[in-house]
This record gives structure tokens, C-alpha cells and sequence, in this order.
């Protein structure tokens, strides 16, 4: 079968990043459509996720994954459709999802690949958000670590985003008082008009620890972090007794070129008897269709919304990914390639 276009566009890792992402830190290269071997599938990639992690596989600190080596392929999740398929597993036509890289085509013999579900009512973008990785992460972070009460105060540092937005609409569905924290009065707004948060806090123009013993008068008991740094340690100063502190990003420290200073309450761990805990979603891959079942069971009972920040073009990657670290991303991050 031929593909509907000779040429595959593939950006590159080209530098390590000090800082912020620059564009010139990766190269976009123009290389022939691979073809498949015996085995192998031909995927034709529709959207990228871009997601805070990308930072820190850049960088030259290893992770729980080792760095990109320079040169390669920029790895992330897309979703794609089989062009041509040598490989009994998989159709020519079929819609799937693997980790294939910033490209505009990529090959796989299969593993990791995954096919998706024929939904009208579920949108290809949403298997990036509320049913893929950004859902479970928020279900298992919340309930599986946080285990929250009715009648709890849980924060959600980063409230307005992918994850953030979901944990604190999860939250609301066990019983809790959610206090969510975010950059902007528009992300403030969205997550109290519209997701039902009971009260924010806009970082950039308040003072975090004052507005969150307004916000919090009688403690918090689950806090869910995605942001790290001086909100963190805000919220540990006013923990509660075996309070759960969830650890799931610290994207406030991701583009720091230096160490940043430590955190002043950290010693409320001992007082409260608490616990802070930090967690990967590839942690519970085996318990994906847990999760699943209840996120699908509160969307179709409109307990849950979700929002997508779609950017035009896989040449805007680079760029684009910046938006998760300057303010301006509100909800699950991708690129339409």
C-alpha cells in the first residue's frame, strides 16, 4: 500500500536543554517513509501527547527512563492508524496507540502497541486524557494513595490541568471539599464554574499559604502535588493529622538550572504522622481496566469533564510543549500531527 505522503518528518533530539525547551534544541529532518518487514506494522501517527515528563528524558539525569540519546527520534505517545500491516496482529486501518515518537510515521513489530476501541461517543483525543494515561494517573494517584474520605479538604496543585483537573472532579465524587491551585483567574474560574472545585487559588497574584488557610479552615487532609517548590511546602505547613501527601509531578522544577532551596515545613510530616508518597501511573498498568470502568461509568453520568489543548502540526512541537511550564496550557496537552 502506498502512504500518502514520501516523506516522514522526525524531530530529532538535537542538544540537551538548559531551561526552558528551545526549538533549535531539537531538528526537524525530512527522511523516507520506512516499509515494513515481516512482523512489522506501518503506522501513520494523527496526534501527539506532549506531557511534563518529556523534560526530564531530555535531560542528562537519568530517570526512571534513561535520557534520549542525542540524535534519536523525541519519544512520545501518539495515536495512529495501520497503513500497511505485516503482522497478524493488527489491520490495515485499525486505529492504535504506542509509544512512536515525534514523527509523522513510525514502524512497530507490535509490542506495546495498542488497539483502540470503535466509540462514536469517544473521541480518538480522549484516549489520551480521561481514558488513557492522564485518567488512570489521577484515579490511582487520588484513591490508591491519597485515599481520600467524605468530608475531607483535598488541594490539587496544578488544578486547571490534565491530571489535576480530573483529580479534583474524582474528588468531589468521594465526598471531599476540593481546594484546587492554579496560575491564571481564567483557570481559577473554569475549575469552580465548571468542574465544581469549591474554591482556587490563582498562585501568580495571591499569597499561597494565606489564601489556603482561608481556603482550608480546618486543614488538609489529602493534598495531590503536580507542582512542587513553595506550594508544596504551603500546603505541608497546614497538613492535617495522617494527613497523604501524593507525589505524582514537581513541574515547577523541571526547568531549573540550579538547585532550588529546601522545603521549610517539611518537618509537619512528623508532627501530622504523615505520609508523602510519590507514584508512576506505569505502576498500575496491570489495573488499567479498574480504572477505566469507573471513568467511563462517571463521564457517562456527567460526574466527569475533561478538556483538550489542541496545537496544529507536528512542526509546532517543539514549541508547543513549553506551554505545560509557562501557563498557558489548560487541560490534556496535543499536537495534531
Amino acid at each position: 500500500m502506498e502512504t500518502t505522503s514520501k516523506v516522514n518528518r522526525r524531530w530529532r533530539l538535537a542538544a540537551r536543554p538548559v531551561g526552558l525547551i528551545k526549538e533549535s534544541d531539537f531538528a526537524l529532518r525530512e527522511e523516507q517513509v520506512p516499509t515494513p518487514k515481516e512482523g512489522q506494522v506501518l503506522i501513520r501517527n494523527l496526534y501527539l501527547s506532549l506531557d511534563p515528563t518529556m523534560r526530564s528524558w531530555v535531560s542528562d539525569v537519568p530517570t526512571y527512563f534513561p535520557p534520549v540519546p542525542i540524535g534519536e527520534v523525541m519519544w512520545g505517545t501518539t495515536i495512529g492508524v495501520v497503513e500497511h500491516s505485516r503482522n497478524d496482529q493488527f489491520r490495515e486501518g485499525t486505529t492504535v496507540t504506542g509509544f512512536l515518537g515525534w514523527q509523522d510515521y513510525a514502524l512497530s513489530n507490535g509490542e506495546g502497541l495498542q488497539a483502540l476501541p470503535h466509540n462514536a461517543a469517544i473521541p480518538l483525543i480522549a484516549y489520551f486524557g480521561l481514558f488513557g494515561l492522564v485518567g488512570i494517573t489521577a484515579y490511582f494517584g487520588l484513591l490508591d494513595i491519597g485515599r481520600p474520605q467524605t468530608g475531607e479538604t483535598l488541594v490539587v496543585t496544578a488544578a486547571a490541568g490534565a491530571v489535576g483537573s480530573l483529580v479534583g472532579q474524582i474528588g468531589k465524587i468521594k465526598g471531599c471539599r476540593v481546594v484546587g491551585i492554579a496560575g491564571s483567574d481564567e483557570k481559577c474560574c473554569w475549575i469552580t464554574d465548571e468542574l465544581g472545585f469549591d474554591a482556587a487559588i490563582n498562585y501568580r497574584t495571591k499569597h499561597v499559604l494565606e489564601r489556603l488557610k482561608q481556603a482550608c479552615p480546618h486543614g488538609i487532609d489529602v493534598h495531590y502535588e503536580n507542582v512542587g517548590g513553595r506550594i508544596l511546602d504551603a500546603a505541608l505547613a497546614l497538613i492535617n493529622l495522617r494527613a497523604r501527601i501524593v507525589l505524582c509531578g514537581m513541574i515547577s522544577l523541571y526547568n531549573n538550572t540550579r538547585p532550588e532551596a529546601g522545603l521549610y515545613f517539611l518537618g509537619s510530616l512528623i508532627v501530622k504522622r504523615a505520609r508523602m508518597e510519590g507514584f508512576l501511573v506505569l505502576d498500575y498498568l496491570d489495573r488499567t481496566q479498574e480504572a477505566l470502568d469507573d471513568l467511563m461509568k462517571w463521564h457517562a453520568e456527567g460526574k466527569l469533564r475533561y478538556r483538550v489543548d489542541v496545537v496544529e502540526g507536528l512542526e509546532q512541537a517543539p514549541r508547543a510543549i513549553n506551554k505545560l511550564f509557562d501557563g498557558t496550557n489548560m487541560g490534556k496537552l496535543i499536537v495534531k500531527v
